[in-house]
């Protein structure tokens, strides 16, 4: 009697292993998720940009949260489509794309050259990514963005800023700049200013935050012990985050010649 109940369970058990296998599979994984696997989906409470991280999606979300989910999106360059898999399962048309993944609903492509015709998304998410291009490609890259949208469409795009608060300070005592990554994986990083230039070729910029303003204490804290200063960021980024002076900065950008 007992090996009758368990064998429907047993078979039950590795169909379910056969699917799960099967939807791995079908994951591409190139860079850095070839070895850190799937790392945003399981965050490192000791990851020191974990608090920014966090603030970041959670603007994002409030962003997404007031937008019709009929309108177009394309997650430019996002990693394992976090956001793509969460908003895709709440109804939105969502697509991701990204050069070292792929998956169900993350197509495997270049934001040099993405793969769609020119005016067909309503909105571009660009997320963390342009400091990993050079400015050479950079140019391309925004460029890219304002082809595939329409007529004001929007890019909610973040990039770090080289020209943050410790940084400053730093250069003034050290004559050195505090980097918002190392040099090789962060070949793009500059100052906000200079990222304003370059969005204004195609775009309005409608507004700015900035996350993480690096005074001293905070950096100091996020640097010791980033799950347990959360709270923390969330009070500065209320308070004090001057964007100038923030480690990231968050825009809203309208494609111009919209009317």
């Amino acid at each position: 009697m007992t090996s009758e109940v368990s064998e429907p369970k047993v078979l039950r058990v590795r169909q379910l292993q056969i699917l799960l296998e099967r939807a791995n599979f079908m994951r591409f994984r190139e860079g850095e998720y070839a070895h850190k696997g799937d790392y945003h989906r399981s965050l490192d409470p000791s990851w020191p940009y974990l608090p920014v991280y966090l603030e970041k999606m959670s603007k994002v979300r409030q962003f997404l949260d007031k937008k019709d989910p009929q309108k177009r999106i394309l997650d430019a360059g996002c990693g394992e489509g976090v956001l793509v898999e969460e908003f895709h399962q709440r109804g939105y048309s969502i697509t991701g794309l990204d050069l070292n993944y792929s998956s169900d609903l993350v197509k495997k492509g270049s934001i040099l050259d993405i793969p769609y015709p020119d005016g067909v998304f309503d909105i571009v998410l660009n997320l963390d990514v342009l400091e990993h291009l050079s400015f050479k490609h950079q140019k391309v890259a925004v460029g890219e963005f304002a082809r595939v949208l329409k007529p004001n469409g929007i890019l909610f795009v973040s990039v770090p800023n080289l020209a943050h608060f410790a940084s400053r300070l730093t250069f003034v005592t050290a004559g050195k700049l505090a980097r918002t990554s190392e040099s090789d994986r962060h070949i793009g990083d500059r100052p906000i200013g200079e990222f304003i230039a370059l969005f204004r070729k195609h775009f309005h910029i409608r507004s700015r935050k900035g996350i993480f303003p690096t005074y001293p204490l905070l950096s100091l804290l996020t640097l010791w012990k980033p799950s347990k200063v959360v709270a923390l960021h969330k009070l500065y980024n209320s308070l004090a985050a001057y964007p100038n002076w923030c480690f990231l900065n968050l825009m809203v950008c309208e494609k111009k010649g919209s009317s």
